[in-house]
């Protein structure tokens, strides 16, 4: 009874107490007991063998009757884990068990000598005087877990164990087993409290261990955080004081008074201030972190900056710092789905392919086309790709990625990274802010050194593939220099057919657009005009730039209706579109333009075309002069063919073509040039391919679906 009545003038003096605010009196009485000596304590070990009690005791009342039955079990595990906690971290300081004992008995004594509460708190931290706050509430937490673990051990086995069965008597400890379900309320709140303890516990020790070279403690957002930490260690060590009172009220208390539920709603009203504390410390510590990643961000940032600034004796040292800078994984996974080391990329021309997960099958179909024939010439063809696949870190990274990325690793041929968070996102940073990537892929030429010598080689690839090696501006310059605007470098290797007709003279004409109509029209007319002129004609439909079910419904009838010839596949058309917006992309890159350069000039041509909403064709023959216009000039110019047929057999038909297309064209016309979008490529002014003068410019947003 006495026992009971103590606890009643404890509980009254905390429901006074934590009813005032923690106001600057209060505060100063804190503070005024913290005296640190310099002293440095590793709390780390503490806290594991502080967890590991409390998480074997948290059972409580639930696991009370079950524990019975295994309680050698349950010794022989505490002590082995126990034992290697401590070896782990090589002890525990000589002088901890004795300050941990002081405190043990500064909780068993005041609170069962019916003290208050918050006298209790303020004599431990005097007690405490000297250690840092992380080390005060560490080792107050440490008294109360021995103190606690002592009242199981005696409660658990007093069934069972001579010894504990008689220190359970001279305590008058009830039994724990008989009266569980009325003890449960009480033990269930003690043991939310003692998590919300353990969670502040350990959240104040993080800032203790924040790396002092990326935050200091005398400036925000860490000195924000440390004014709270001398409140938090007050309720902290207050609710251990709320806690020890439940525990040593129980001691000689009648069975009439153990259901009371008083005692735990005022635990529970404890458990509800330090959860709202961590809540904060938590929020504060997030800050911190983030102050923290920004300066290593940054750092790292720089550092790649100064790596790419200076010279080196292979490329490394550059692959690491882009990829995977640690040596505990396997970064890259080969064709093979191999996982292999950077080293195998050591001493070989490395192009980057930089994509988002939204790489298209073409792109990827072409270029694996293109990697895979250098590897039947390995002597001369030096080089290997990897890519880096860049997602958006704010997001969550769900299953349906996952899939995605799998699916596209397993359709590369060459190397790609193990996962595409082991990015540093300072990596990514450099990637966007240096090398300007956005959304469309680019491919980041490195040499033997890891010197970047283009910045984006992918048009290079498109245009001349495996004949760029090494793909360097100074290699893409140089083919340039040997160009000219002609079929076979419009048409390339995409269709073999097209070179044999090259070689055997004959007219050629590549007609496009989506104008069924203009395209049954002009076939007729220009197969009419062939047989009339006694030409050999062959046409090919290469259909637009994006090749949706519109230009596979258009070959289907062209097929059925022998218009002309097509590319079947839409990838060949993909790639010839891609190869002139790549000629138009290398072009800028080297500071091109309508006025200097021929190619240029005829790119934009073929790319305005192909923002018409009209058809166009183009004739050649050879590798003379081509003819080219839009669909209704083009079948004017051929409905007129006996005003210039006489003229054609003089100079050729298409010169005599060019030269009335010239007539036809108008002051009044409209020509729309759709670019792609190049982040830091495009021009501010582009002019007209007909008439020179300089185009307005729009802004237009488009989805590529029919």
């Amino acid at each position: 009874m006495a026992s009971n009545g103590k606890s009643m003038n404890l509980m009254k003096s905390d429901r006074k107490m934590f009813s005032a605010s923690d106001d600057g009196t209060m505060m100063k009485q804190i503070v005024a007991t913290h005296s640190p000596d310099g002293r440095d304590m590793d709390v780390k070990p503490v806290i594991l063998i502080i967890e590991d009690i409390l998480n074997r005791v948290s059972p409580g009342i639930d696991g009370a009757i079950h524990a019975r039955d295994t309680d050698h079990v349950v010794a022989d595990a505490l002590d082995n884990k126990s034992a290697a906690v401590v070896d782990g971290f090589g002890g525990l300081p000589e002088a901890l068990p004795y300050i941990i004992y002081k405190v043990s008995c500064e909780l068993s004594c005041k609170c069962s000598g019916g003290g208050d509460a918050h006298g209790t708190t303020i004599s431990i931290l005097n007690l405490l005087s000297t250690y840092p706050w992380e080390a005060k509430v560490v080792i107050s937490l440490a008294a109360f877990s021995v103190n606690y673990g002592e009242f199981w051990l005696v409660a658990l086995l007093g069934a069972t164990n001579p010894l504990a069965k008689s220190v359970a008597l001279l305590k008058q400890l009830p039994d724990i087993v008989e009266h569980a379900s009325s003890l449960k309320p009480r033990f269930d709140s003690v043991n939310t409290l003692i998590k919300a303890m353990l969670d502040v516990t350990k959240c104040i020790t993080e800032f203790r261990e924040l790396p002092p070279q990326y935050i200091s403690q005398e400036v925000p957002p860490l000195s924000t955080a440390m004014t709270h930490i001398p409140t938090t260690a007050y309720w902290t060590i207050r609710s251990m004081v709320a806690c020890a009172s439940q525990i040593t009220s129980l001691l000689g208390m009648s069975f009439e008074y153990i259901s009371s539920t008083t005692e735990a709603w005022e635990l529970s009203s404890l458990a509800h201030k330090v959860n709202n504390i961590h809540g904060h410390l938590k929020s504060q510590l997030g800050i911190c972190y983030q102050h923290i990643d920004d300066k290593k961000h940054a750092e790292t940032y720089q550092n790649l900056i100064r790596l790419f600034e200076t010279s080196h004796i292979d490329n490394i040292k550059i692959l690491k710092a882009l990829i995977y800078a640690k040596d505990d994984l396997l970064p890259l996974v080969d064709g093979n789905s191999m996982k292999v080391q950077i080293e195998v990329l050591r001493k070989k021309t490395v192009l980057l392919l930089i994509s988002d997960l939204d790489i298209c099958e073409e792109e990827m179909m072409i270029l694996g086309h293109i990697y895979q024939q250098s590897k039947q010439r390995p002597e001369l063809l030096q080089y290997e790709i990897v890519w880096l696949p860049i997602v958006n870190r704010k997001n969550p990274w769900t299953d349906a990625n996952q899939n995605k990325f799998i699916y596209l690793q397993e359709k590369m041929f060459w190397y790609t990274v193990h996962h595409p968070s082991i990015l540093d996102p300072a990596v990514i940073r450099y990637i966007k802010e240096v090398w300007h990537f956005s959304k469309k892929p680019i491919l980041v030429t490195l040499d033997l050194h890891g010197k970047v010598v283009s910045p984006d080689a992918l048009h290079m690839v498109w245009i001349w593939g495996n004949a760029a090696y090494p793909f360097s501006l100074a290699r893409e310059k140089q083919l340039w220099e040997e160009e000219t605007w002609t079929l076979e470098l419009l048409v390339d290797s995409i269709d073999p057919a097209i070179n044999e007709w090259i070689a055997q003279d004959k007219y050629i004409c590549l007609l496009g657009g989506e104008d069924l109509g203009w395209i049954r029209k002009f076939t007729t007319k220009l197969k009419e005009i062939a047989h009339t002129a006694g030409i050999s004609l062959e046409m090919v439909y290469v259909g637009k730039s994006v090749p949706k079910e519109r230009v596979k419904r258009i070959i289907e009838t062209i097929i059925k209706e022998n218009l002309c010839h097509c590319w079947p596949d839409l990838t060949s058309i993909w790639y010839f579109w891609i190869r002139l917006e790549s000629m138009f992309r290398s072009k800028i890159q080297h500071g091109k333009t309508v006025e200097n350069d021929n190619v240029m000039q005829e790119v934009l041509k073929m790319l305005s075309f192909d923002g018409s909403e009209q058809g166009w064709a183009l004739i050649s023959k050879g590798l003379s002069k081509m003819a080219k216009s839009k669909g209704d000039t083009l079948l004017t110019s051929l409905e007129q063919f006996d005003s210039w047929e006489e003229k054609a057999k003089e100079k050729g038909f298409v010169p005599a073509l060019d030269d009335n297309l010239a007539q036809l064209h108008t002051p009044q016309h409209c020509n729309r040039l759709i670019l792609p979008g190049i982040t830091g490529g495009i021009p501010e002014m582009v002019v007209c391919a007909e008439c020179s003068r300089p185009m307005e410019k729009y802004f237009m947003y488009r989805c590529c679906n029919d």
